[in-house]
């Protein structure tokens, strides 16, 4: 296992991470699957674990909570907020109400004193960055987190919070974790140029594309993975962003053949070859998932195979661009863009 700095943190951590979005109902996993999982990931040498309070309704933190316990100060344990986690119209977003409810929350579903990561799930419009930042200035210096970042963030708004911190003299977002895969090339225009340039560490999620890069998915084949059974929209192969993922699937699959990789390991070599990029954040459902995707721990894909991906899906392009989940809101809501 690599290790690299979190930003700039000083906090090493792995460049693979478990992600616990799983566990519970979403992945079906059980509490000794998931003690499993931790185990094995920990003897790996991976050291960063990450949930969110939504995840199975919060089922996933008591699952990282019973399964960590005992071994609490060996690990970095980051956890999300600001999905909504109720019907009451204040129990989501970023305002210091409910950061400091939920922040509480999550401790206690944990099994914790504090969390080392505190990140904002999404970026919430109706809540200044004075007011999110404040709220989690407060927290780290009441001892309950260690830092504090943000999720999926476009690129315009990790600026504006970095400057927001510096103007009212808060502390600022030490990372940003961002969906990036060969697939979804997108945050390569924009977010991680600006995560370099503030020194942001980087905790990419779905490196495996939602299991289109699993090597699950290939021409001729049914495709049965479980997130296919979750969002069958996204692998309905009438669907032309379907199909050319999959058409870059299987020109893919020619290059990991040819230089005697798996589908994972070219996968997840790519994302973490990025300087930007600190850890790419696996979601094993169970131990073989898990043991697939360790096996990628110490990939490093040489300049050819890069370029070789470059030709197949170019920098900076996401196949699926409707998919894409920091898209500005004047985009969806038509009422945003119209005077």
């Amino acid at each position: 296992m690599q290790y690299r700095n979190l930003g700039r943190t000083g906090v090493q951590v792995s460049t693979l991470a478990l992600g616990a979005m799983n566990f519970g109902r979403i992945g079906r996993t059980t509490q000794d699957e998931a003690t499993a999982i931790v185990d094995a990931a920990l003897e790996a040498g991976i050291n960063l674990i990450d949930t969110a309070d939504m995840y199975s309704g919060g089922e996933s933190e008591e699952m990282v909570g019973k399964a960590i316990a005992g071994r609490r100060d060996d690990i970095v344990l980051a956890t999300k907020a600001g999905m909504p986690m109720g019907e009451e119209r204040n129990q989501r977003g970023s305002s210091r109400r409910w950061l400091i409810t939920a922040l509480d929350d999550s401790l206690r579903r944990l099994g914790v004193d504090h969390v080392d990561l505190y990140q904002i799930h999404r970026w919430d419009p109706g809540t200044s960055d004075e007011e999110t930042l404040s709220a989690l200035t407060d927290l780290q210096r009441a001892g309950k987190i260690r830092y504090f970042g943000s999720s999926t963030f476009p690129a315009h708004r990790i600026v504006q919070a970095q400057w927001a911190a510096r103007e009212h003299q808060l502390s600022r977002f030490a990372t940003e974790q961002p969906s990036y895969s060969i697939l979804q090339r997108g945050v390569e225009t924009d977010v991680l140029p600006v995560t370099e340039e503030y020194g942001l560490g980087v905790l990419v999620w779905s490196p495996l594309a939602s299991g289109w890069l699993s090597g699950a998915v290939r021409e001729g084949r049914q495709i049965t993975t479980s997130r296919s059974a979750l969002m069958p929209q996204r692998f309905d192969l009438t669907v032309p962003s379907n199909r050319a993922r999959l058409d870059a699937v299987e020109q893919l699959a020619g290059v990991a053949d040819e230089a005697g990789l798996t589908m994972i390991q070219l996968a997840l070599g790519f994302v973490t070859a990025h300087p930007a990029v600190t850890s790419a954040l696996i979601g094993p459902r169970t131990l073989d998932h898990l043991h697939s995707q360790l096996a990628a721990a110490d990939t490093v894909l040489p300049a050819d195979v890069l370029d070789a991906l470059d030709a197949i899906v170019a920098p900076g392009v996401d196949l699926a661009a409707h998919e894409k989940h920091d898209t500005p809101p004047a985009l969806l809501d038509p009422s945003l863009r119209r005077r």
